[in-house]
């Protein structure tokens, strides 16, 4: 059978490192209130000269380079983001044109924190059914854009980086690598509880990210575990029989209590939101980097990933690699 197989991943970071401290003589806040709520230490904010596509284009070269293939080889990229370079166009045809992927298709997704399941879903469609050899997908962001620096429930809880994917389409015997199960889905009803009020459209503005914080937490513990069932099923597999569980890194109080509820051991969880806050569309991916270049996540591992993100949308993809 043909699936999308995981070839190498990369990641990049800004190169400023904001830790909560520094943020208590900017907001009212703490180290303490900030840890003891969202598990959060520090993150990493863009400079002027950092963008979206700086950040996924050397995300996107780690992984190719870690994949062995020649940039010109990748006929499909699909970018995750909330906070493109521009309006139009698309912020993959920049990432396209500095690594030489030329002639191919490039295009981005917008789901925000769950940006990646979607931009995955779609380039495993895209290859399984012969529109493409080759993909990277990306989820970068630069989500300190926008955000209203003296809302400190808001502010503390997000850092700007990417994370990338490429997937070659292969024949594979059916206990073989590749992206076994994806399910994605969205409830535009509650699109008040995590959004940004601004817009092209709207106030021809950008806007600054506005969240019910409470109300987001019950609904993103309830969605996480429903979606991870719902792959399982479908492969006919349990909880535990995965290896690692790659989740959105939001806030840490939702990864234990997602894990409580599946039944899973906190130490099946890769967590990197002490380290990098939430990336929003790149951190799914900048955790799976992270665990696969420190060894934990090893060929052969069945992993599962997941998030979910203003909309509401969410997902969560079954993989063997």
């Amino acid at each position: 059978m043909i699936r999308s197989v995981v070839r190498g991943s990369g990641s990049a970071l800004p190169k400023r490192l904001v830790t909560n401290a520094d943020l208590a003589g900017r907001v009212d806040t703490s180290d303490e209130w900030i840890v003891e709520r969202t598990g959060i230490r520090q993150r990493y904010i863009a400079d002027d000269d950092e963008t979206t596509s700086s950040l996924a284009i050397e995300a996107g070269r780690k992984a190719i380079e870690a994949a062995g293939m020649e940039p010109a080889s990748i006929d499909l990229i699909v970018l995750a983001t909330a906070t493109p370079d521009q309006t139009f166009p698309a912020t993959a045809t920049r990432v396209q044109d500095a690594l030489g992927c030329n002639g191919g298709t490039a295009f981005d997704v917008a789901a925000v924190c769950s940006g990646f399941l979607y931009a995955l879903g779609v380039a495993d469609s895209m290859l399984r059914t012969g529109m493409a050899k080759r993909a990277l997908v990306i989820g970068a962001e630069t989500f300190s854009r926008i955000l209203d620096w003296e809302d400190r429930t808001t502010c503390v809880l997000f850092g700007d980086g990417a994370g990338a994917m490429v997937l070659e389409a292969a024949d594979v015997a059916e206990d073989g690598p590749g992206i076994l199960v994806t399910r994605l889905h969205a409830d535009g009803e509650h699109n008040q509880l995590l959004y940004v009020d601004g817009g092209p459209s709207t106030t021809q503005t950008v806007g600054k990210l506005r969240m019910k914080g409470r109300e987001v937490f019950r609904h993103a513990v309830v969605n996480l575990a429903e979606v991870l069932n719902e792959v399982l099923g479908e492969a006919g597999l349990t909880p535990a029989d995965i290896d690692w569980v790659v989740p959105h890194q939001a806030n840490a109080r939702i990864l234990d209590a997602t894990a409580k509820k599946l039944g899973l051991p906190a130490e099946k969880v890769i967590k990197t939101v002490e380290s990098h806050a939430n990336t929003s569309a790149a951190s799914v991916p900048l955790a799976f980097d992270v665990a696969v270049r420190d060894g934990r996540i090893k060929p052969g591992d069945l992993v599962v990933l997941e998030a979910m993100g203003g909309g509401f949308t969410w997902g969560a993809s079954l993989v063997r690699l």
